[in-house]
């Protein structure tokens, strides 16, 4: 015996075809608008981003995970460079005004992308006005390039008038690339979140 009224949903076109398309086209770009509120007190919107934690510069064909280290020790942060980049500890949080500092290893030209040793190599072919995009917890970030800068090893970022004005995001690497002389800092102003 067959129950009609339990199996009879298979013969109408419109739930059958919705279960189809349902299966075939997942949700994977919803973008839902949302607020909240940042230091200065003005409330800001964001768009909903899927990615969570991940670099991403179009110009350098660079995607990486961020990684926020558990500890703040030398050795373990150095440790989490193997995996992305990494969300230096002390950081201000996307938004925030102050200045984000997320370091990468670089490498000599040709060395193979093992791990992550060659994410920053390209640094210095960034160009004013390049995009940078951090998506950070379920929102995404672009963030436009400043200036770049070559410091000595063991020199501090100095802040800059962007710290004061908003949100700043530094990407630090040794230079030249593979090698422990100097630095290079790329400063890059928060434009759209």
């Amino acid at each position: 015996i067959v129950n009609w009224n339990s199996i009879s949903w298979v013969f109408n076109y419109r739930t059958v075809s919705s279960i189809f398309y349902d299966f075939f086209n997942p949700y994977q770009n919803i973008y839902a608008s949302s607020t909240f509120v940042t230091n200065d007190g003005k409330q800001t919107k964001y768009s909903y981003s899927p990615e969570i934690d991940v670099l991403r510069i179009p110009s350098l064909g660079i995607l990486a995970p961020v990684i926020l280290p558990k500890n703040p020790d030398i050795l373990a942060v150095t440790n989490d460079l193997n995996n992305g980049v990494v969300y230096y500890p002390g950081s201000v949080l996307p938004g925030q005004v102050g200045q984000i500092v997320v370091l990468g290893h670089s490498a000599p030209t040709n060395w193979p992308k093992i791990r992550y040793d060659w994410v920053f190599s390209d640094l210095n072919d960034l160009s004013y006005g390049d995009q940078i995009h951090l998506y950070f917890d379920n929102k995404e970030y672009i963030y436009s390039v400043r200036e770049k800068k070559i410091l000595k090893k063991g020199e501090e970022i100095t802040p800059t008038s962007l710290v004061n004005n908003g949100n700043v995001l530094v990407l630090v690497s040794c230079w030249p690339p593979g090698k422990n002389l100097q630095r290079i800092a790329v400063q890059a102003e928060l434009v759209t979140y």
